[in-house]
């Protein structure tokens, strides 16, 4: 672990420590750490979702795609 120092206003330290008390986690640390987490996924889970809309036009997905999905995965079909 790294030690990251950040400064806050009284209200958002009042708030912080309010989180920290009624959503019993260890310490504030353990409470920013897991709002960071969370805008990474969000952030991963937007770029995920604009790399699909850009990745072309859809395919079907019908019985016969699992099907092929599940050849190649017993690895009968190679890709």
């Amino acid at each position: 672990m790294v030690t990251m120092n950040i400064s806050l206003p009284q209200d958002l330290r009042d708030f912080v420590n309010r989180k920290v008390a009624a959503q019993r986690y260890y310490s504030t640390s353990e409470y920013l750490g897991e709002l960071i987490r969370r805008e990474r996924d969000i952030e991963m889970l937007r770029e995920k979702l604009l790399a699909g809309r850009d990745s072309g036009p859809a395919e079907p997905i019908d019985d016969a795609w699992f099907a092929g999905l599940r050849a190649r995965a017993a690895g009968e079909i190679a890709e």
